[in-house]
């Protein structure tokens, strides 16, 4: 059966639309970037562990990844559209605890179905979230009508080229500005600097290409001469320069820190992008 909104649940839909998303202020940046941790960095963990290594490694802010298990205390509980009302609470008093910002949600699925999809976009407002990451790039008639709805920006996330994929075409730059043209202006790249740099492309000069587009970023270094990803500065991506790139292109949003690498325990890792995003500049 379709989901259809009741009178209370569509006031409170309406409500929610109608609150302008948290912004991300200055004291929550670093050296200017409003940078975090995509909490899938932390997917061995649950939602109260990743915040607490996020806090630990000094950052305030975080893109929540929608399956993650919200604490220990709540195991049937995990994070996305569809959170009980006593999930939410918990993961409002998570960001509380560990003094984070939630400021967006990736990467998701959004449906064409307007209500499937306004159900993630519910989500996203509730805890005052400004960006959605996905990939889905068959709902774009529908995002854009959620994107004016919500005042929620999406942003289209590259993973990388896929050779034997011509359907896969979001890790081009190119591509994404195509798709984006003419449409709503809170609608653009998710610019995913490592995977970029996995395409043969580079980072710097797709943003440049981007400008005006790029609303949120996933930031990871990749191994000369192979794939993997590795602390900041020690890789091939060039990070330095995207950073500068974002900086031209009047970039304020949010950069996540992805680090798909020494899973256990990669709090190290993590604080090597804090420590180049700090360096920045100087």
């Amino acid at each position: 059966m379709k989901w259809l909104p009741t009178f209370s649940a569509l006031t409170v839909i309406v409500g929610l639309a109608a609150q302008a998303a948290a912004p991300i202020p200055a004291d929550v940046r670093t050296n200017g970037f409003a940078l975090g941790t995509q909490s899938y960095t932390f997917r061995l963990f649950t939602f109260e562990e990743a915040c607490e290594k996020s806090a630990s490694a000094g950052l305030h802010t975080t893109e929540l990844f929608p399956g993650q298990k919200i604490s220990a205390a709540l195991p049937n509980e995990k994070t996305g559209p569809g959170v009980s009302s006593e999930g939410m609470t918990a993961i409002k008093d998570i960001l509380k605890k560990n003094k984070i910002q939630a400021v967006a949600v990736g990467v998701i699925g959004i449906p064409k179905d307007e209500d499937a999809a306004r159900k993630v976009f519910a989500f996203a407002r509730e805890l005052g979230i400004g960006v959605i990451n996905t990939e889905s790039t068959d709902s774009i008639d529908t995002i854009e009508k959620m994107v004016k709805e919500f005042d929620i920006k999406v942003g289209y996330h590259n993973h990388p080229r896929r050779p034997n994929d011509e359907n896969y075409k979001v890790w081009d730059p190119n591509y994404i500005l195509e798709l984006t043209k003419d449409r709503d202006a809170r609608i653009g790249s998710c610019a995913d600097m490592g995977h970029w740099t996995n395409s043969g492309l580079s980072a710097a000069d797709a943003i440049r290409l981007l400008k005006g587009r790029v609303v949120s970023s996933h930031i990871k270094d990749i191994a000369k001469g192979g794939t993997s990803v590795v602390p900041a500065g020690t890789g091939r991506a060039n990070l330095s320069e995207a950073l500068a790139a974002l900086k031209e292109v009047g970039f304020e949003g949010p950069i996540s820190i992805e680090h798909e690498a020494n899973w256990d325990n990669n709090v190290p890792d993590v604080m090597s992008y804090v420590e180049l995003v700090k360096a920045f500049g100087k």
